[in-house]
């Protein structure tokens, strides 16, 4: 149902994640007037505040993760918020929210930054508030469960007050600029959709990587790992851009129909064709840093460190490699995507001495949003001994090209389509649970040859296995 909201209902308002990045993201959209003046912003949470207290506390998470150009109206965009504590699992207080949040105009949205384990007695107290009718939607913060069964359970529980079109689960990787930009340098310029397959792409490679380690997420990350704190939604989405075929149309339906069919295609991972790791103390940026059983404070089996080797067994892709890898500790924070191109057939330099390479381009996500072609040219200079060639990067020269001036956080966007209704950067419920189907049976066949992880120092590229991963393939990671 298509409607601008102009309630905005946000649970766990006092957590991490709405410090850092729902509280900046709505003022930032306020301070560049993208939510309408009439939009109240309602928080709820377990904390026992008041309005006056909740401002204050939202004023100091603003002054600590919001750049100070882009506080703009703050006083304006503080009185916007008022809140109202709740304990979620009980239904004797959803009445009182229910007042708080009042009557809207035109509709209700709400934003559900809890642990998963709560969403299905919230779900029951919207209900048993009158809050989850025709003029209400919900978005769904990950993790949507740890397994497909999980996941189903959760999305039933969903399902049962909120029709599909009113659900938006969220991926805040489908929020970032560069993200969304691979869209437009696919389906925008002639030059790349001819060569998008599997004649001209010898291997794809998809990197997330992170310099930290727990980071107080003890109890989630040993319960989850690489696997499926990482692979199951980032990862898997970023391949799904990648590999879909063009949609009919930018809609939510024609984008998201084509990227199930991308998920539907991976072939099952065999048994070799992954590397699991986990680290152990070493040194990051001259800083020496603990190995995760330190941090944890105890062993532990779960992998901090995954490499995959999948394929998509369609038509474009067929035969194609594509070599996904994360991990925490690693030496340098990067999310990136690689399109190795294959060799010419025939270079007509060989004779004058000159060796080609293939052609790259590099999709840079984060920390620096760019898109990077390397091609061959020429040498400059005379010379009788024959022509030198070498690989040089296209360079855009314009300033933010790809990021803009503005530096925004991806829930910007992501909070600005739950207003206004718009599900296109947001995944479908046949999306989640084809993503874990796939990571399902990774899992089981890791019970099943019992596969645990090796170790790697931390600071350090993962286990020399998934260097090898690559490597019996002619295939190098994408480390420089």
């Amino acid at each position: 149902m298509s409607f601008s909201a102009d309630r905005l209902l946000l649970f766990g308002a006092t957590g991490d994640l709405a410090q850092r990045m729902l509280l900046p993201s709505l003022a930032a959209l306020h301070a560049d007037e993208l939510i309408a003046d009439d939009v109240c912003i309602v928080g709820t949470a377990r904390s026992d505040l008041d309005d006056n207290a909740f401002r204050n506390f939202a004023r100091e998470a603003l002054e600590k993760y919001m750049p100070a150009d882009r506080r703009t109206g703050m006083a304006r965009f503080l009185n916007r918020l008022s809140y109202q504590p709740l304990d979620a699992t009980t239904l004797g207080g959803y009445e009182a929210l229910a007042a708080k949040v009042g009557q809207p105009e035109r509709g209700l949205a709400i934003f559900l930054s809890t642990a998963p384990s709560l969403f299905e007695p919230t779900i029951a107290g919207l209900q048993h508030a009158d809050l989850a009718g025709e003029n209400v939607r919900i978005g769904l913060e990950k993790p949507l469960g740890t397994s497909l069964e999980t996941s189903c359970e959760i999305n039933d529980a969903v399902a049962a007050a909120f029709s599909e079109d009113r659900t938006f689960r969220i991926d805040h990787y489908l929020g970032k600029e560069t993200v969304q930009n691979l869209l437009a340098l696919r389906f925008a310029n002639i030059l790349f959709e001819p060569i998008w397959n599997a004649t001209y792409i010898e291997h794809v490679q998809i990197t997330v990587a992170e310099t930290v380690g727990l980071e107080g997420r003890v109890a989630f990350y040993d319960d989850a790992g690489a696997l499926r704190d990482m692979v199951q939604n980032h990862m898997l989405q970023l391949l799904a851009l990648v590999c879909m075929e063009p949609p009919t149309d930018f809609d939510a339906t024609a984008i998201r129909d084509e990227k199930v069919k991308v998920l539907r295609a991976l072939r099952r991972v065999e048994t070799g064709e992954t590397v699991t790791g986990q680290y152990r103390s070493g040194a990051i940026d001259g800083q020496s840093v603990p190995g995760y059983d330190e941090e944890l404070g105890k062993s532990s089996t779960t992998e901090t460190f995954a490499a995959i080797k999948a394929h998509v067994d369609n038509w474009r892709w067929k035969g194609v490699p594509f070599y996904l890898r994360t991990g925490k500790r690693l030496p340098e924070r990067v999310t990136e995507i690689v399109i190795q191109f294959r060799c010419i057939p025939h270079s007509i330099f060989g004779s004058k001495g000159a060796k080609t390479q293939p052609n790259r381009l590099v999709i840079g996500i984060q920390p620096d949003e760019n898109v990077t072609l390397n091609v061959m040219a020429k040498v400059p200079g005379l010379g009788r001994d024959g022509i030198r060639l070498r690989q040089v990067p296209l360079n855009i020269a314009m300033p933010d090209a790809f990021s803009g001036k503005i530096r925004r956080i991806a829930y910007e966007r992501l909070l600005l389509d739950l207003i206004e209704g718009d599900q296109t950067l947001f995944v479908r419920r046949d999306e989640v649970e084809a993503q874990w189907e796939w990571v399902d049976a990774i899992r089981a066949n890791w019970e099943a040859s019992d596969q645990t992880p090796k170790t790697y120092g931390a600071g350090t590229w993962g286990p020399s296995a998934a260097i090898a991963l690559a490597e019996r393939d002619g295939v190098s990671w994408h480390d420089e």
